[in-house]
């Protein structure tokens, strides 16, 4: 197998650069006078196109603004001998104001005016085409305006500025009205605005604006030029400008363009910032003392006429420069070739070596994170086979105090009955220990009933709900915590419901959420004088039955409060903290639910259950 030959780079380009010399030079030497001479010759020819085509478009354009301006200038002047203006004037009448108005409104559909108004001669408009409108006219003063003030002294006024209102630029037209002896009544302006003929102007794309004395631009078909000036602006005359309020808050900077060639008195070539060329025109405006100027941009019309003026020449000049130059590209590339093949094999072979290396270490961190994960996997079913059997005794455990919490009440009641028995035995008062006996039978069978029902809550199932009477289940639970709490019963204001008022539920059950919330109001009155828990029922719309127990304690701590119903939090040395937890289980299993408000003036638990 045969090897390429190579050549060293930097042979290559010296060689390639030598030969490129020459041959510039020679085309340089042909080309260069072939420019100058050709350019020339165009460039001249194109201006004199130009000139004579600007001449013709600002005339035109010229005797457009002139005719858009000579109707509305009629208009003041008629306006101004109106009799009913001069009554406005006179008078201030209400209905010969609304007269006004309604005719100037009129004469806006069949005149080019933008706005038509009658200024008293305080300087304050009365009457307005735009009565109608939120930004009308009527009680603005213009009396700072040059065109009311003007009118007032010479008869009339033309004054183009920026409106302190619509904030839209346009030409004031004024007229003094005077009364039939000659007095000055006020003054009738006509705003002409531009708007349809500035983008007539845009249309074409060739930049057209208008000059005041001043040589600030007044209309222009390009909007970031309005209130620019063709010269700077003296710092006192635009004070002085400022102040009148004619341009608004401009700043009327300079426009961004600078003179670059004077062809002749009114036509000039201009640069812009960007370098490019453009030929300027200024043309007066008759009747003003305004300047029409008019641009044309000459980059592509020079361009145009230089390569007319180059292709006979390089018709024959470039096929042989452009044949030359072939043939030494066409060499010089395939020795570049040559070149980059044995560069990009070099780099493909180094390429492969280091994307090699690459994968064999990716391919050894893959396994080393492999084995880290089957470690971490094996650590994690450990963890969780630990957290079942943690939590399994944590539910045993809440199991086995919730059963003594819910049997501490039925078994002190039984101690308090079987002492009784005992005591009404000795004295032979057997009938009667014969229903403490019954009492001490029922209660054991309620100790059964609350360990099925603990055993159903663990499993959280639910007993079977049924129509259970209020009354009957705040009865029961007063009935077992009176052997309990025999001194403070007293305490107790009960409020019995009518014996038909039933919830849904288990009367065990219920009798559970009230002994709960009996003994914790009597544990937080005990040893106050003035004790007092009152028990309430009260129905809430056709479905809902709440039953209240409030007391008169000292309420609940805020840190108690916050996890009251959590699962062994308590404030009782010997409490479980598991009655109000099971209280509000209880109470959802039959769609019910548990409140608490609290206050230094104690506490009040709200029992909210289905009316059966």
């Amino acid at each position: 197998m045969s090897e390429t030959p190579s050549f060293p780079a930097g042979d290559i380009r010296r060689s390639a650069r030598r030969q490129w010399i020459v041959f510039a030079a020679v085309a340089i030497v042909l080309v260069a006078a072939t420019l100058w001479f050709a350019a020339e010759i165009g460039r001249g020819r194109a201006i004199r196109e130009l000139q004579a085509q600007a001449q013709t478009d600002a005339a035109l354009k010229v005797a457009l603004l002139n005719a858009a301006m000579e109707r509305p200038r009629a208009l003041p002047l008629i306006l101004a001998g109106d009799s009913d203006l001069r009554d406005a004037l006179e008078t201030r009448a209400a209905p010969v104001l609304e007269r006004v108005n309604r005719k100037l409104e009129g004469l806006i559909v069949s005149t080019q005016a933008s706005v038509i108004y009658v200024i008293g001669p305080d300087g304050v408009a009365i009457a307005a085409s735009n009565f109608r409108e939120p930004d009308s006219f009527v009680g603005s003063s213009y009396a700072f305006r040059d065109y009311f003030g003007h009118a007032m002294a010479a008869g009339g006024a033309e004054q183009y500025a920026l409106g302190t209102v619509s904030r839209r630029p346009g030409l004031y037209i004024s007229r003094r009205v005077e009364s039939e002896t000659g007095k000055a009544l006020g003054v009738v302006v006509a705003k002409v605005e531009f708007n349809r003929l500035e983008a007539d102007w845009s249309i074409g794309g060739r930049p057209v604006y208008v000059t005041d004395r001043r040589g600030i631009v007044l209309m222009t078909s390009v909007s970031d030029w309005r209130f620019l000036t063709i010269d700077p602006i003296p710092d006192a005359e635009k004070a002085t400008i400022a102040e009148s309020l004619q341009f608004g808050d401009a700043r009327l900077a300079q426009l961004p363009f600078r003179p670059a060639e004077r062809l002749n008195d009114d036509t000039e070539l201009v640069r812009n910032q960007r370098g490019a060329e453009w030929l300027h025109l200024g043309l007066p405006v008759p009747t003003t003392e305004w300047q029409l100027h008019f641009l044309l941009p000459v980059g592509a019309a020079i361009e145009g006429a230089v390569w007319q003026n180059l292709s006979f020449a390089f018709a024959t000049l470039l096929p042989g420069i452009g044949l030359a130059g072939f043939v030494l590209r066409r060499r010089q590339r395939a020795l570049r070739n040559i070149e980059a093949e044995r560069v990009a094999r070099e780099e493909l072979e180094q390429r492969v070596e280091t994307r090699t290396r690459d994968l064999t270490a990716a391919r050894d961190r893959l396994q080393a994170e492999i084995s880290d994960h089957e470690r971490t996997g094996r650590k994690l079913q450990s963890v969780q086979q630990d957290l079942v059997q943690a939590n399994r005794l944590a539910i045993l455990g809440q199991v086995a105090a919730g059963v003594a919490h819910e049997i501490n009440q039925p078994v002190a009641t039984i101690r308090a009955f079987a002492d009784n028995g005992q005591t009404l035995i000795e004295r032979g008062r057997l009938a009667e220990a014969g229903e403490n006996l019954e009492q001490i039978a029922a209660l054991t069978e309620r100790i059964g009933t609350i360990t099925a029902d603990l055993k159903t809550l663990a499993r959280k199932g639910r007993s079977a709900a049924g129509p259970t009477g209020v009354k009957d289940v705040i009865e029961g639970a007063v009935l077992l915590l009176r052997s309990r709490f025999a001194g403070h019963m007293g305490a107790l204001d009960i409020v019995l419901p009518p014996a038909g008022l039933k919830v849904s539920g288990s009367r065990v059950r219920l009798e559970q959420i009230i002994i709960n919330l009996l003994q914790n109001a009597l544990e937080a009155v005990a040893g106050r004088d003035d004790a007092r828990v009152s028990v309430r029922v009260r129905e809430e719309g056709a479905d809902e039955v709440v039953l209240t127990v409030a007391d008169n304690g000292p309420g609940i701590a805020p840190d108690i409060r916050e996890a009251l119903f959590t699962p062994f939090n308590t404030s009782k040395e010997a409490g479980l903290g598991l009655g109000l937890v099971i209280s509000r289980e209880i109470a959802a299993d039959y769609g019910g639910r548990i409140t608490v408000e609290s206050g230094p003036e104690g506490a009040s638990f709200a029992v909210h259950l289905r009316r059966a």
